[in-house]
Protein backbone atom coordinates (compact mmCIF):
# COMPACT_ATOMS: atom_id res chain seq x y z
CA UNK A 1 0.00 0.00 0.00
CA UNK A 2 -0.94 1.28 1.12
CA UNK A 3 -0.17 4.91 1.51
CA UNK A 4 2.68 3.97 2.82
CA UNK A 5 6.07 3.82 4.39
CA UNK A 6 7.10 0.16 2.41
CA UNK A 7 9.68 -1.59 0.82
CA UNK A 8 9.55 -5.16 -0.90
CA UNK A 9 12.63 -7.07 -3.05
CA UNK A 10 11.14 -10.02 -4.34
CA UNK A 11 12.49 -12.01 -7.37
CA UNK A 12 10.64 -13.70 -10.24
CA UNK A 13 8.95 -16.96 -10.65
CA UNK A 14 6.45 -18.71 -13.25
CA UNK A 15 3.19 -19.13 -13.54
CA UNK A 16 3.43 -23.33 -13.44
CA UNK A 17 5.51 -22.84 -10.75
CA UNK A 18 2.53 -20.88 -8.90
CA UNK A 19 0.50 -23.60 -10.23
CA UNK A 20 2.03 -26.20 -8.46
CA UNK A 21 1.85 -24.51 -5.25
CA UNK A 22 -1.09 -23.07 -4.52
CA UNK A 23 -4.37 -24.23 -4.08
CA UNK A 24 -7.83 -22.42 -5.59
CA UNK A 25 -9.74 -20.73 -3.56
CA UNK A 26 -11.81 -17.94 -4.58
CA UNK A 27 -15.49 -16.07 -4.41
CA UNK A 28 -16.53 -17.24 -8.36
CA UNK A 29 -17.09 -14.29 -10.65
CA UNK A 30 -20.18 -15.83 -12.37
CA UNK A 31 -22.08 -18.83 -13.45
CA UNK A 32 -20.96 -17.81 -17.08
CA UNK A 33 -17.46 -16.85 -15.98
CA UNK A 34 -15.08 -18.39 -19.05
CA UNK A 35 -12.23 -20.86 -17.86
CA UNK A 36 -9.17 -19.43 -17.24
CA UNK A 37 -7.39 -20.69 -20.30
CA UNK A 38 -9.43 -19.11 -22.69
CA UNK A 39 -8.22 -17.98 -25.91
CA UNK A 40 -10.37 -15.60 -28.28
CA UNK A 41 -8.51 -17.46 -31.05
CA UNK A 42 -10.05 -20.63 -29.68
CA UNK A 43 -7.36 -23.35 -28.35
CA UNK A 44 -5.75 -21.82 -24.76
CA UNK A 45 -2.14 -20.65 -25.10
CA UNK A 46 0.25 -22.95 -23.32
CA UNK A 47 3.55 -20.88 -23.87
CA UNK A 48 4.08 -17.03 -23.97
CA UNK A 49 6.61 -14.55 -26.02
CA UNK A 50 8.44 -12.08 -24.12
CA UNK A 51 9.64 -8.94 -25.30
CA UNK A 52 11.65 -6.12 -23.66
CA UNK A 53 10.18 -2.89 -24.66
CA UNK A 54 11.10 0.91 -23.41
CA UNK A 55 8.70 4.13 -23.54
CA UNK A 56 8.84 7.84 -22.46
CA UNK A 57 6.54 8.64 -19.27
CA UNK A 58 5.65 11.82 -17.98
CA UNK A 59 8.65 14.39 -17.95
CA UNK A 60 10.57 12.40 -20.99
CA UNK A 61 11.66 9.68 -18.35
CA UNK A 62 12.34 6.27 -20.14
CA UNK A 63 10.69 3.23 -18.38
CA UNK A 64 11.16 -0.04 -19.36
CA UNK A 65 9.52 -3.28 -19.72
CA UNK A 66 8.35 -6.71 -20.74
CA UNK A 67 5.60 -7.72 -23.23
CA UNK A 68 4.63 -10.74 -22.03
CA UNK A 69 2.05 -12.31 -24.68
CA UNK A 70 0.59 -15.60 -25.87
CA UNK A 71 2.79 -17.38 -28.16
CA UNK A 72 0.26 -17.94 -30.96
CA UNK A 73 -3.30 -16.51 -31.73
CA UNK A 74 -5.10 -16.52 -34.98
CA UNK A 75 -6.22 -12.77 -34.34
CA UNK A 76 -5.39 -9.72 -32.34
CA UNK A 77 -5.96 -10.52 -28.39
CA UNK A 78 -7.53 -7.88 -25.43
CA UNK A 79 -3.92 -6.31 -23.48
CA UNK A 80 -3.76 -4.94 -20.24
CA UNK A 81 -0.89 -2.81 -18.48
CA UNK A 82 0.04 -3.50 -14.96
CA UNK A 83 0.53 -0.45 -12.71
CA UNK A 84 2.53 -1.26 -9.36
CA UNK A 85 1.95 -0.80 -5.95
CA UNK A 86 4.25 2.22 -3.68
CA UNK A 87 7.75 1.68 -3.56
CA UNK A 88 9.99 1.14 -6.21
CA UNK A 89 8.18 -2.05 -7.83
CA UNK A 90 10.21 -3.76 -10.29
CA UNK A 91 8.17 -5.46 -12.90
CA UNK A 92 9.16 -8.74 -11.53
CA UNK A 93 6.87 -8.24 -8.95
CA UNK A 94 4.01 -8.77 -11.47
CA UNK A 95 5.62 -11.68 -13.36
CA UNK A 96 3.02 -14.25 -11.63
CA UNK A 97 0.10 -11.90 -12.98
CA UNK A 98 0.98 -11.23 -16.81
CA UNK A 99 1.95 -14.71 -17.07
CA UNK A 100 -1.10 -15.43 -16.16
CA UNK A 101 -2.76 -13.35 -18.20
CA UNK A 102 -0.57 -14.30 -21.71
CA UNK A 103 -1.46 -18.17 -20.93
CA UNK A 104 -5.21 -16.91 -21.14
CA UNK A 105 -4.57 -14.78 -24.24
CA UNK A 106 -4.31 -11.74 -23.23
CA UNK A 107 -1.31 -9.56 -23.88
CA UNK A 108 0.46 -7.53 -20.44
CA UNK A 109 2.92 -5.29 -19.78
CA UNK A 110 4.95 -4.91 -16.83
CA UNK A 111 7.52 -1.78 -16.64
CA UNK A 112 9.92 -0.60 -13.64
CA UNK A 113 8.03 1.82 -11.95
CA UNK A 114 9.88 5.37 -12.17
CA UNK A 115 12.64 6.79 -9.86
CA UNK A 116 13.23 9.90 -11.24
CA UNK A 117 9.84 12.32 -9.64
CA UNK A 118 8.79 9.45 -6.78
CA UNK A 119 9.40 8.98 -3.63
CA UNK A 120 8.46 8.25 0.01
CA UNK A 121 8.46 11.70 0.23
CA UNK A 122 7.43 13.21 -3.02
CA UNK A 123 4.47 10.76 -4.74
CA UNK A 124 3.35 12.46 -7.94
CA UNK A 125 -0.28 10.11 -9.08
CA UNK A 126 -0.52 12.38 -11.91
CA UNK A 127 3.21 11.76 -13.14
CA UNK A 128 2.23 7.68 -11.89
CA UNK A 129 -1.10 8.17 -14.21
CA UNK A 130 0.98 9.55 -17.36
CA UNK A 131 2.83 6.73 -16.96
CA UNK A 132 0.59 4.49 -17.42
CA UNK A 133 -1.11 6.22 -20.30
CA UNK A 134 2.15 5.68 -22.01
CA UNK A 135 2.76 2.01 -21.21
CA UNK A 136 -0.85 1.30 -22.84
CA UNK A 137 0.24 3.31 -25.90
CA UNK A 138 3.17 0.57 -26.14
CA UNK A 139 0.98 -1.68 -25.65
CA UNK A 140 -1.64 -0.78 -28.30
CA UNK A 141 0.49 -0.68 -30.83
CA UNK A 142 1.96 -3.92 -30.44
CA UNK A 143 1.27 -6.42 -33.23
CA UNK A 144 -1.35 -8.61 -32.25
CA UNK A 145 -2.55 -6.63 -30.06
CA UNK A 146 -6.30 -5.01 -30.52
CA UNK A 147 -5.64 -1.49 -29.54
CA UNK A 148 -9.68 -1.60 -28.75
CA UNK A 149 -9.43 -3.93 -25.74
CA UNK A 150 -6.34 -3.28 -23.46
CA UNK A 151 -7.30 -2.00 -19.95
CA UNK A 152 -5.33 -1.32 -16.80
CA UNK A 153 -4.73 -3.02 -13.77
CA UNK A 154 -3.34 -1.86 -10.77
CA UNK A 155 -2.29 -2.82 -7.37
CA UNK A 156 -2.57 -0.66 -4.24
CA UNK A 157 -1.46 2.52 -5.04
CA UNK A 158 -2.49 1.91 -8.20
CA UNK A 159 -6.16 2.11 -7.16
CA UNK A 160 -5.26 5.39 -6.84
CA UNK A 161 -3.44 6.12 -10.55
CA UNK A 162 -5.89 3.80 -12.33
CA UNK A 163 -9.30 6.37 -12.35
CA UNK A 164 -7.18 9.44 -12.60
CA UNK A 165 -5.86 7.95 -16.06
CA UNK A 166 -8.92 6.67 -16.98
CA UNK A 167 -10.52 10.12 -16.44
CA UNK A 168 -7.60 11.34 -19.02
CA UNK A 169 -8.07 8.92 -22.49
CA UNK A 170 -11.44 7.43 -23.66
CA UNK A 171 -8.85 4.56 -25.28
CA UNK A 172 -8.63 2.60 -21.20
CA UNK A 173 -11.16 -0.26 -22.12
CA UNK A 174 -11.50 -1.70 -18.49
CA UNK A 175 -10.16 -1.60 -15.17
CA UNK A 176 -8.92 -4.42 -12.48
CA UNK A 177 -8.34 -2.78 -9.44
CA UNK A 178 -6.30 -5.22 -6.39
CA UNK A 179 -6.16 -3.86 -3.04
CA UNK A 180 -7.10 -0.25 -4.31
CA UNK A 181 -7.93 2.24 -1.06
CA UNK A 182 -11.42 3.68 -1.04
CA UNK A 183 -10.02 5.96 1.60
CA UNK A 184 -7.09 8.95 1.48
CA UNK A 185 -3.21 7.40 1.79
CA UNK A 186 -3.39 8.85 5.39
CA UNK A 187 -6.13 7.18 6.34
CA UNK A 188 -5.29 4.01 4.80
CA UNK A 189 -1.71 4.32 6.25
CA UNK A 190 -3.27 4.75 9.71
CA UNK A 191 -5.28 1.58 9.42
CA UNK A 192 -2.77 -0.14 8.90
CA UNK A 193 -0.57 0.58 11.58
CA UNK A 194 -3.33 0.03 13.93
CA UNK A 195 -3.98 -3.37 11.97
CA UNK A 196 0.09 -4.46 12.46
CA UNK A 197 0.36 -2.71 16.27
CA UNK A 198 -2.84 -5.06 17.08
CA UNK A 199 -0.96 -8.06 15.24
CA UNK A 200 1.80 -7.85 17.62
CA UNK A 201 -0.54 -7.87 20.69
CA UNK A 202 -0.21 -4.03 20.93
CA UNK A 203 -3.48 -2.74 22.71
CA UNK A 204 -4.98 0.21 24.63
CA UNK A 205 -4.57 4.22 23.58
CA UNK A 206 -1.44 4.00 21.43
CA UNK A 207 -4.16 2.79 19.06
CA UNK A 208 -6.33 5.51 19.15
CA UNK A 209 -3.06 7.98 19.50
CA UNK A 210 -1.23 6.56 15.69
CA UNK A 211 -4.97 7.19 14.18
CA UNK A 212 -5.52 10.60 15.30
CA UNK A 213 -3.29 12.70 17.08
CA UNK A 214 -0.37 11.39 15.73
CA UNK A 215 -1.34 11.02 12.09
CA UNK A 216 -2.92 14.63 12.18
CA UNK A 217 0.42 15.79 13.70
CA UNK A 218 2.68 13.53 10.72
CA UNK A 219 0.28 15.58 7.74
CA UNK A 220 0.60 18.73 9.34
CA UNK A 221 4.63 18.60 9.60
CA UNK A 222 4.52 17.29 5.52
CA UNK A 223 5.80 13.96 6.35
CA UNK A 224 3.22 12.03 4.54
CA UNK A 225 3.34 12.97 1.21
CA UNK A 226 -0.69 12.84 -0.51
CA UNK A 227 -2.33 12.24 2.73
CA UNK A 228 -5.65 13.65 1.65
CA UNK A 229 -5.76 12.56 -1.94
CA UNK A 230 -9.09 11.88 -2.13
CA UNK A 231 -10.17 8.70 -4.78
CA UNK A 232 -13.78 9.29 -4.67
CA UNK A 233 -14.52 11.70 -6.99
CA UNK A 234 -12.46 10.63 -9.77
CA UNK A 235 -14.15 7.23 -9.05
CA UNK A 236 -17.60 9.32 -9.23
CA UNK A 237 -16.52 9.81 -13.12
CA UNK A 238 -15.23 6.11 -13.99
CA UNK A 239 -17.71 5.00 -17.33
CA UNK A 240 -15.48 1.51 -17.94
CA UNK A 241 -16.25 -1.89 -16.63
CA UNK A 242 -14.20 -2.14 -13.10
CA UNK A 243 -13.45 -5.20 -11.67
CA UNK A 244 -12.78 -4.79 -8.01
CA UNK A 245 -10.71 -7.53 -5.67
CA UNK A 246 -9.35 -7.62 -2.27
CA UNK A 247 -7.54 -10.16 -0.11
CA UNK A 248 -9.50 -11.86 2.54
CA UNK A 249 -6.86 -10.94 4.82
CA UNK A 250 -5.85 -7.44 3.68
CA UNK A 251 -3.90 -5.80 6.23
CA UNK A 252 -2.96 -2.72 4.16
CA UNK A 253 -6.07 -0.95 3.11
CA UNK A 254 -9.28 -1.51 4.45
CA UNK A 255 -11.10 -4.01 2.43
CA UNK A 256 -14.50 -3.97 3.60
CA UNK A 257 -15.04 -0.30 3.71
CA UNK A 258 -12.93 0.30 0.30
CA UNK A 259 -15.38 -1.88 -1.46
CA UNK A 260 -18.27 -0.10 -0.23
CA UNK A 261 -17.22 3.18 -1.07
CA UNK A 262 -16.13 1.57 -4.92
CA UNK A 263 -19.79 0.21 -4.71
CA UNK A 264 -21.04 3.67 -3.98
CA UNK A 265 -19.58 5.98 -6.07
CA UNK A 266 -19.41 4.41 -9.25
CA UNK A 267 -22.90 3.82 -8.81
CA UNK A 268 -22.96 7.41 -8.33
CA UNK A 269 -20.98 7.31 -11.85
CA UNK A 270 -24.23 5.51 -12.95
CA UNK A 271 -21.59 2.64 -13.59
CA UNK A 272 -23.76 -0.91 -14.55
CA UNK A 273 -20.10 -2.77 -15.18
CA UNK A 274 -18.69 -3.21 -11.24
CA UNK A 275 -17.81 -6.29 -10.22
CA UNK A 276 -16.47 -6.21 -6.66
CA UNK A 277 -14.70 -9.49 -5.16
CA UNK A 278 -12.81 -10.74 -2.67
CA UNK A 279 -10.32 -13.53 -2.47
CA UNK A 280 -10.44 -16.02 -0.12
CA UNK A 281 -6.72 -17.31 1.66
CA UNK A 282 -5.31 -13.92 -0.32
CA UNK A 283 -4.00 -10.98 1.47
CA UNK A 284 -3.25 -7.48 0.28
CA UNK A 285 -1.45 -8.23 -3.06
CA UNK A 286 -3.92 -11.02 -3.86
CA UNK A 287 -1.92 -13.82 -3.45
CA UNK A 288 -1.89 -16.43 -1.01
CA UNK A 289 -1.74 -16.12 2.81
CA UNK A 290 -2.24 -17.18 6.16
CA UNK A 291 -3.40 -14.35 7.65
CA UNK A 292 -2.52 -10.98 5.52
CA UNK A 293 0.79 -10.98 7.72
CA UNK A 294 2.35 -14.36 6.04
CA UNK A 295 2.74 -14.85 2.92
CA UNK A 296 2.73 -19.16 0.98
CA UNK A 297 4.87 -19.53 -1.29
CA UNK A 298 5.40 -23.17 -1.09
CA UNK A 299 8.23 -24.92 -1.21
CA UNK A 300 8.83 -24.43 -5.41
CA UNK A 301 8.58 -20.87 -4.82
CA UNK A 302 10.96 -20.70 -1.64
CA UNK A 303 8.30 -18.66 0.49
CA UNK A 304 9.13 -15.50 -1.22
CA UNK A 305 7.62 -12.34 0.33
CA UNK A 306 4.25 -12.02 -2.73
CA UNK A 307 3.35 -15.80 -2.13
CA UNK A 308 1.75 -17.65 -4.95
CA UNK A 309 -1.10 -16.39 -7.14
CA UNK A 310 -4.20 -18.27 -7.11
CA UNK A 311 -5.53 -20.11 -10.03
CA UNK A 312 -8.84 -19.35 -9.20
CA UNK A 313 -7.96 -15.62 -8.79
CA UNK A 314 -6.06 -15.26 -12.10
CA UNK A 315 -9.41 -17.29 -13.57
CA UNK A 316 -11.17 -14.84 -12.44
CA UNK A 317 -9.17 -11.77 -13.93
CA UNK A 318 -8.86 -13.41 -17.24
CA UNK A 319 -12.42 -14.85 -17.59
CA UNK A 320 -13.63 -11.08 -16.63
CA UNK A 321 -11.21 -9.47 -19.37
CA UNK A 322 -12.65 -11.93 -21.90
CA UNK A 323 -16.33 -10.58 -20.86
CA UNK A 324 -15.84 -7.72 -21.31
CA UNK A 325 -13.48 -7.77 -24.81
CA UNK A 326 -16.69 -9.98 -26.42
CA UNK A 327 -18.69 -7.42 -25.83
CA UNK A 328 -20.57 -8.74 -22.86
CA UNK A 329 -18.76 -7.14 -19.66
CA UNK A 330 -20.58 -8.48 -16.68
CA UNK A 331 -23.43 -6.70 -14.90
CA UNK A 332 -22.87 -5.25 -11.29
CA UNK A 333 -22.44 -7.28 -8.51
CA UNK A 334 -20.94 -7.18 -5.35
CA UNK A 335 -19.85 -10.35 -2.88
CA UNK A 336 -20.42 -10.81 0.40
CA UNK A 337 -17.55 -8.62 2.18
CA UNK A 338 -15.43 -10.44 4.83
CA UNK A 339 -15.13 -9.79 8.36
CA UNK A 340 -12.87 -6.53 9.46
CA UNK A 341 -10.91 -6.72 12.20
CA UNK A 342 -11.23 -2.85 13.05
CA UNK A 343 -12.77 -0.11 11.78
CA UNK A 344 -10.87 2.83 10.12
CA UNK A 345 -11.01 6.28 11.26
CA UNK A 346 -10.65 9.92 9.79
CA UNK A 347 -7.05 11.16 11.06
CA UNK A 348 -9.74 14.30 12.70
CA UNK A 349 -12.93 15.20 13.39
CA UNK A 350 -12.46 18.83 12.80
CA UNK A 351 -12.44 19.44 16.25
CA UNK A 352 -11.29 22.92 17.23
CA UNK A 353 -8.06 21.65 19.53
CA UNK A 354 -6.87 19.99 16.60
CA UNK A 355 -6.20 22.91 14.65
CA UNK A 356 -2.62 22.41 13.22
CA UNK A 357 -1.69 25.84 14.50
CA UNK A 358 -2.99 25.10 18.03
CA UNK A 359 -1.08 21.68 18.10
CA UNK A 360 2.48 23.37 17.65
CA UNK A 361 1.67 26.43 19.72
CA UNK A 362 0.64 23.69 22.52
CA UNK A 363 3.97 21.76 21.44
CA UNK A 364 6.46 25.00 21.30
CA UNK A 365 5.29 26.09 24.61
CA UNK A 366 5.63 22.86 26.26
CA UNK A 367 9.44 22.30 24.68
CA UNK A 368 10.15 25.96 25.76
CA UNK A 369 8.75 25.89 28.86
CA UNK A 370 10.17 22.95 30.31
CA UNK A 371 14.03 23.24 28.84
CA UNK A 372 13.80 27.03 30.15
CA UNK A 373 13.43 25.81 33.01
CA UNK A 374 16.38 23.33 33.25
CA UNK A 375 18.25 25.77 30.65
CA UNK A 376 18.05 28.61 32.83
CA UNK A 377 19.41 26.87 35.83
CA UNK A 378 22.30 25.67 34.83
CA UNK A 379 23.22 28.75 32.76
CA UNK A 380 22.85 30.77 36.36
CA UNK A 381 24.68 28.05 38.64
CA UNK A 382 27.89 28.20 35.46
CA UNK A 383 28.03 32.09 35.86
CA UNK A 384 28.00 31.37 39.48
CA UNK A 385 24.62 33.95 40.20
CA UNK A 386 22.78 32.50 43.76
CA UNK A 387 19.20 32.54 44.41
CA UNK A 388 17.01 31.88 47.39
CA UNK A 389 15.67 28.49 46.22
CA UNK A 390 12.01 28.28 47.79
CA UNK A 391 10.62 24.58 48.87
CA UNK A 392 8.87 24.46 44.83
CA UNK A 393 12.36 24.04 43.64
CA UNK A 394 12.63 20.04 43.80
CA UNK A 395 9.18 19.52 42.52
CA UNK A 396 10.05 21.75 39.55
CA UNK A 397 13.11 20.38 38.15
CA UNK A 398 11.38 17.37 38.29
CA UNK A 399 8.40 18.68 36.34
CA UNK A 400 10.53 20.21 34.09
CA UNK A 401 12.92 17.37 33.30
CA UNK A 402 10.09 14.41 32.91
CA UNK A 403 7.86 16.57 31.11
CA UNK A 404 10.41 17.88 28.38
CA UNK A 405 11.36 13.69 28.48
CA UNK A 406 7.60 13.17 27.80
CA UNK A 407 6.71 15.20 24.74
CA UNK A 408 9.95 15.16 22.99
CA UNK A 409 9.45 11.37 23.31
CA UNK A 410 6.35 11.41 22.31
CA UNK A 411 6.93 12.99 19.45
CA UNK A 412 9.71 10.85 18.12
CA UNK A 413 8.19 7.59 19.07
CA UNK A 414 5.16 7.88 17.40
CA UNK A 415 6.70 9.93 14.23
CA UNK A 416 8.97 6.43 14.25
CA UNK A 417 5.97 4.23 13.91
CA UNK A 418 4.45 5.67 10.72
CA UNK A 419 8.35 5.77 9.94
CA UNK A 420 8.85 1.95 10.30
CA UNK A 421 5.73 0.64 9.31
CA UNK A 422 5.26 -0.26 12.88
CA UNK A 423 7.27 -3.12 13.00
CA UNK A 424 10.36 -0.95 15.18
CA UNK A 425 8.26 -0.52 18.79
CA UNK A 426 10.11 -2.82 21.17
CA UNK A 427 9.24 -5.65 23.44
CA UNK A 428 5.30 -5.36 24.32
CA UNK A 429 4.49 -5.44 27.75
CA UNK A 430 0.72 -6.04 29.08
CA UNK A 431 -0.07 -4.60 25.73
CA UNK A 432 2.07 -1.59 25.52
CA UNK A 433 4.95 -1.26 23.38
CA UNK A 434 7.86 -0.61 26.10
CA UNK A 435 8.78 3.29 24.86
CA UNK A 436 4.72 3.49 25.16
CA UNK A 437 4.79 2.05 28.57
CA UNK A 438 7.61 4.08 29.77
CA UNK A 439 6.42 7.24 27.91
CA UNK A 440 2.78 6.81 29.78
CA UNK A 441 4.54 6.54 33.00
CA UNK A 442 6.33 9.49 32.84
CA UNK A 443 3.51 11.63 32.01
CA UNK A 444 1.54 10.40 34.89
CA UNK A 445 4.87 11.88 37.20
CA UNK A 446 4.51 14.95 34.94
CA UNK A 447 0.62 15.18 35.86
CA UNK A 448 1.75 14.86 39.87
CA UNK A 449 4.52 16.91 39.81
CA UNK A 450 2.41 19.72 37.99
CA UNK A 451 0.21 19.46 40.76
CA UNK A 452 2.80 19.32 43.37
CA UNK A 453 4.49 22.01 42.42
CA UNK A 454 1.32 24.10 42.16
CA UNK A 455 0.43 23.27 45.83
CA UNK A 456 4.08 24.13 47.29
CA UNK A 457 4.17 27.46 45.82
CA UNK A 458 1.05 28.70 46.32
CA UNK A 459 1.57 27.39 50.06
CA UNK A 460 4.45 28.90 50.24
CA UNK A 461 3.83 32.21 48.22
CA UNK A 462 5.12 34.53 51.26
CA UNK A 463 8.86 32.70 51.81
CA UNK A 464 11.55 35.10 50.29
CA UNK A 465 12.24 34.02 47.24
CA UNK A 466 13.99 35.61 44.22
CA UNK A 467 12.00 37.11 41.50
CA UNK A 468 13.47 34.95 38.96
CA UNK A 469 13.12 31.90 40.48
CA UNK A 470 9.42 32.60 41.44
CA UNK A 471 8.94 33.68 37.29
CA UNK A 472 10.67 30.05 36.38
CA UNK A 473 8.29 28.34 38.38
CA UNK A 474 5.40 29.72 37.40
CA UNK A 475 5.80 28.83 33.87
CA UNK A 476 6.75 25.31 34.55
CA UNK A 477 3.78 25.33 36.39
CA UNK A 478 1.20 26.73 33.57
CA UNK A 479 3.45 24.21 31.19
CA UNK A 480 2.20 21.50 32.99
CA UNK A 481 -1.29 22.75 33.55
CA UNK A 482 -1.20 22.85 29.51
CA UNK A 483 0.54 18.80 29.54
CA UNK A 484 -2.60 17.66 31.28
CA UNK A 485 -4.99 17.83 28.81
CA UNK A 486 -2.23 17.89 26.16
CA UNK A 487 -1.59 14.36 27.37
CA UNK A 488 -4.89 13.54 27.72
CA UNK A 489 -5.81 13.94 23.41
CA UNK A 490 -2.55 12.36 23.28
CA UNK A 491 -3.52 9.14 24.90
CA UNK A 492 -0.61 9.21 27.22
CA UNK A 493 -3.11 9.51 30.43
CA UNK A 494 -5.80 6.45 29.31
CA UNK A 495 -5.38 3.16 29.73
Amino acid sequence: MLLSFKSRRVRAVGWAVGLLASLPALVPLSATARPAAYDSAGPSATTVNRSDVSFRGGDGVTLHGTVVAPSRSTRPVPGVVLVGGSGPAPRQEYTQEAEAFARAGIAALIYDKRTVGYSKMHRDFSLLATDALAGMRTLRARPGVDPAKVGLWGFSEGGWVLPLAASRSSDVAFLITVGGPGYTPLRTQTWNLAVHLRHQNVSGSLLDTISGPAAHLVDGAGLFPSAGYDPVPLLERLRQPVLALWGEHDTQVVPRESAQIYERALARAGNQHVTVRFIAGAGHNGHRTTDGFHNLGGPLLGGHPLGALPPASAAMMTSWIHQVADGHPPLSSTAAPPRQALTSRAPSNGAWYEANALEWVAIACLLVAFAGYLVTGVIRRIAGRTETRGPACRSARLLAATGLVTVAGTLLFTVSVFATSGQLIGPVLVGRPLPWLILQLLAVIVAGATVATATVAWRNRRTPTSGGLRIRVAMVTVAGAIFIPWAAYWGLLAW
